[in-house]
């Protein structure tokens, strides 16, 4: 668990209270990573990165980048990336029942490449009162988040991607992006294809969201699309979001804002962050069942059954389906979906939610 910046220790406290309430079988190996709040170094991203070599799930606050140039170019949020090589990002944009927004019913896919393009931290001034600054764009990487694009697509069930782009300008860039694209498509003829200019396509979004399932675009594109689609099903607090590499996966918010002015006020939606914790350990559960042995516990489930894989599944679900009441009730809500109450009132909610039969 790395908190972050600005409500992310709050929020993460939000997932504590929840997890215990819900008897969660997981304990979180917590690290404090903040370079705004001088807690960040290298000795602790290399504990980090440690510590996910170990587990291979994160789940993650935003880790807030300062606009000043203090000699690296690269953020710790970037390096920690890097390190463990996520360059897929996810971020399911769904429409929460009960809260009504614009477009109901809204239910899409942005899968971002998050390791190269305009986030690869090579700028320079090449004379005074010049700077440069190289987007970087790869064949293997834009083939590699194609390909993680229509897996996905095929994995669960979707049956369109959408390749985002501005080809016409970034002729050679964006081109061969979509040129890679275009070749992993042909591999997969059940899935229809199709491709947009990223300009176009934040109009389309805002005009007629419906015509969209997933979406698949390079780096500071998905950054963008991801806060605007959020928008779209009630902002930054209710959209998870989660990165994976080959080995690793980190759960964290959909549009990442560290929400600085609310800090210590009692007001941050928790939403987002518990509907992540929810998914990870959704994600979990196969990360167990494909270890096979549950950690060489001896008979499997059967001798432990606190930690059988559906056990997680089932915690998974009750934690959704608990903030989704809660959402849907309309009773309780924080003040970004037009409420008036606390992070704690919310909690207190899910919490007295979290038993499947209340109510009945």
């Amino acid at each position: 668990m790395l908190p972050g910046d600005g409500v992310g220790p709050e929020l993460m406290h939000a997932v504590k209270e929840v997890f215990k309430a819900a008897s969660v079988p997981v304990v979180f190996d917590e690290h404090h990573l903040s370079e705004v709040q001088n807690t960040a170094s290298e000795e602790k991203l290399d504990r980090v990165v440690d510590s996910m070599k170990e587990s291979k799930v994160a789940l993650i606050g935003k880790i807030h980048t300062p606009m000043e140039y203090k000699g690296d170019l690269a953020s710790y949020d970037m390096r920690l990336r890097r390190k463990l090589d996520l360059f897929a990002n996810v971020v399911h944009v769904k429409s929460l029942p009960g809260y009504q927004t614009r477009h109901n019913n809204l239910d899409l896919v942005i899968i971002r490449e998050q390791t190269e393009g305009e986030y690869s931290s090579l700028e320079h001034e090449s004379v005074k009162g010049v700077i440069e600054c190289l987007k970087i764009i790869t064949r293997a990487k834009s083939q590699r988040i194609a390909k993680f694009a229509f897996d996905y697509a095929t994995k669960k069930g979707r049956a369109k991607v959408t390749a985002v782009h501005k080809a016409n300008i970034m002729k050679l860039g964006d081109g061969l992006f979509l040129q890679c694209c275009k070749e992993v498509a042909e591999l997969y003829p059940k899935i229809k294809f199709d491709t947009m200019i990223i300009d176009n396509c934040c109009m389309q979004l805002v005009q007629n969201p419906y015509q969209f399932d997933v979406l698949v675009m390079p780096n500071l594109y998905g950054n963008i699309v991801d806060n605007l689609a959020a928008g779209l099903v009630g902002g930054a607090g209710v959209v998870p979001g989660e990165s994976y590499s080959a080995e690793y996966a980190v759960f964290e918010l959909g549009a990442r804002h560290p929400f600085a002015q609310a800090v210590g006020r009692n007001i941050a939606n928790p939403t987002a962050m518990l509907l992540s914790a929810s998914n990870m350990l959704r994600h979990l559960k196969y990360v167990l069942g494909w270890a096979g042995g549950l950690q060489g516990a001896p008979g499997g489930c059967r001798a432990d059954p606190l930690l059988c894989p559906p056990s997680l599944e089932h915690h998974s679900n009750l934690i959704s389906d608990a903030v989704k009441k809660v959402i849907k009730g309309g009773k309780v809500r924080t003040r970004d979906l037009g409420g008036y109450s606390t992070t704690s009132d919310f909690v207190k909610s899910v919490i007295d939610n979290l038993h499947p039969h209340y109510g009945a």
